[in-house]
């Protein structure tokens, strides 16, 4: 393992704490409710509010996964090495987010797509 025990429990420690405000937030379903209303209007409001809040709750859901496997990741002795190129994940990217499992070039390739962790083969005529 390629983080020093010292920051490793001070990003379990921040890992856990994330992890219990998202799980608060996932909890709280209010804003999905759906409400009458009696002007057209106020009809598309809510329901602009209900697909922001539904958006928000997707994009926690994601992170808290990311949360959980980074913490599985500690307890099998394997974070702070990069899933694709299996190179250490840097110190500060780390502290930034501690739930990252590639090393920033590696995010870099995924976010513009140029790499696939499960290629397809080509299929034949």
């Amino acid at each position: 393992m390629s983080v020093p025990l010292t920051n490793l429990n001070r990003l379990k420690g921040a890992l856990n704490a994330k992890q219990k405000e998202l799980l608060r937030g996932l909890k709280n379903r209010e804003g999905i409710v759906i409400e009458q209303a009696a002007e057209d209007i106020d009809h598309v409001q809510h329901a602009a509010e209900r697909e922001i809040t539904i958006s928000k709750l997707n994009l926690d859901s994601v992170l808290l996964r990311s949360i959980r496997a980074a913490l599985l990741r500690m307890e099998e002795g394997t974070y702070g090495v990069c899933l694709h190129c299996e190179k250490p994940i840097g110190q500060k990217r780390l502290a930034a987010v501690p739930w990252t499992a590639y090393c920033i070039d590696c995010q870099e390739a995924d976010d513009q797509g140029k790499f696939d962790e499960s290629p397809v083969p080509p299929s034949k005529p």
